[in-house]
């Protein structure tokens, strides 16, 4: 590898929010890709992300056997430790005092929409002490909601969670009919929770409705639409965004609960409750009657980092992300975040380019509307965008379909 235009000195890698099944394949390409370049002395990971950075808290990486990196890139969650800080100029200040003082030259970020504005942000303060570092974002994140990306590692594992899930429930909820409400990831967009679509291969499989927080809820509405599903089946399988709004924009789960948590960076906490679910689920049993048979359950971390469930595809992709990463920063000066898009759908195909940093920093893609029908289900076409990101998915049969 060319390192004509490389800073000589150490690199950093971090994983920042949410783990996911597939976070540490890209932490591997990133060693692979630094792997025997004569410029870089150590590479370095930061222990809890930049939580670890600023306390200098790091561990080598340059050495671990290769058969160990394998056996590490296949094993979900992050290894290194992840953070929810979500650093402003001053706590970047003090990150890059670290890489100073280390004689960091390459950071390496591998996470979602608040990682990369991390690096921008570290980005932007080297240049104005004139400090050389190069600094890349990696993408990472279940929720598929970085710009400029036609979808992103740890995405796909996830859907692919989700849609197994509910190819089980449904087959439950036909066994023993009734009701039955499931609450998946996604604040702003609805990409995890349409996933459950996948889940539909008779006639009458479920999942029957589907709510996304790209399209406004309505609580009347969706207790009639489960009505007419019910009315007609003698059951309803549901899938519900946890960041379902309505028209004003206002969360569902702060107009229905009696009181919410709130995380770290103020958000309404809507992963770590069933309290949503609960909620739907009253209001159904309000509606259809007190003896009508409605269960509810939150999905909440289990989407994540599900060991049984990872997408050969995200696997693959999330690799070659973090390798990439490496070979930019090692071939030319420059910064950046590399951005997986689409070549072809039939045969699929992606490539991997870099982008500026500003171009995906704090921003957040949302559900193209020309998937969601009628704001209670998913169109068919979604499967053909899905499908090869997810892999192939058990088929079930059934002696009765409607």
């Amino acid at each position: 590898m060319s390192t004509s235009h490389s800073l000589s000195g150490n690199a950093v890698i971090g994983q920042s929010g949410g783990p996911t099944a597939v976070i540490n394949q890209s932490l591997v390409g990133v060693i692979e890709g630094l792997a025997g370049a004569s410029c870089i002395d150590k590479i370095l990971g930061a222990h809890h992300a930049v939580a670890g950075i600023v306390k200098n808290d790091f561990i080598e990486l340059q050495d671990i056997p290769a058969e160990r990196l394998e056996r590490l890139a296949l094993t979900p969650s992050a290894a290194l430790g992840s953070s929810r800080d979500k650093p402003d100029a001053d706590y970047c200040n003090r990150i890059l005092k670290s890489f100073e003082k280390n004689n960091i030259r390459y950071f390496f970020y591998i996470g979602g929409n608040d990682s990369s504005d991390t690096c921008r942000i570290v980005n932007e303060l080297a240049k104005a002490d004139n400090y050389e570092l190069r600094c890349f974002h990696v993408p990472k994140t279940i929720d598929n909601d970085l710009v400029n990306n036609d979808h992103t590692p740890g995405f796909g594992s996830a859907a692919k969670f989700v849609a197994q899930a509910f190819i089980g429930d449904n087959l439950d909820n036909r066994a023993l009919p009734g009701i039955k409400i499931n609450i998946i990831m996604g604040r702003h967009a609805g990409f995890l929770t349409a996933a459950s679509m996948l889940a539909r291969q008779h006639a009458d499989d479920g999942p029957h409705l589907i709510y996304v927080p790209e399209a406004a809820f309505d609580l009347e509405k969706f207790k009639d639409d489960v009505a007419k599903i019910y009315g007609r089946l003698g059951r309803c399988l549901i899938a519900v965004s946890e960041g379902i709004h309505d028209k004003d924009g206002t969360p569902m789960m702060t107009k229905l609960a009696t009181s919410v948590e709130k995380d770290a960076h103020g958000n309404v906490q809507l992963s770590g409750t069933g309290a949503l679910g609960d909620h739907l689920a009253d209001a159904l049993k309000d509606h259809l009657g007190k003896d009508t048979r409605v269960r509810a359950d939150t999905f909440g971390y289990l989407q994540r980092c599900f060991a049984g469930c990872v997408s050969q595809t995200d696997a693959h992709e999330a690799r070659l992300a973090g390798r990439k990463a490496a070979e930019y920063a090692l071939a030319d000066d420059c910064d950046g975040s590399i951005a997986i898009q689409r070549v072809s759908n039939k045969p699929y195909e992606v490539e991997y380019k870099r982008i500026e940093l500003t171009d995906v920093a704090a921003k957040t893609q949302t559900l193209d509307p020309k998937y969601i029908v009628h704001g209670n289900n998913i169109d068919p076409s979604f499967k053909d965008y899905l499908g090869p990101i997810v892999g192939d998915l058990p088929v079930v049969e059934s002696l009765r379909v409607h």
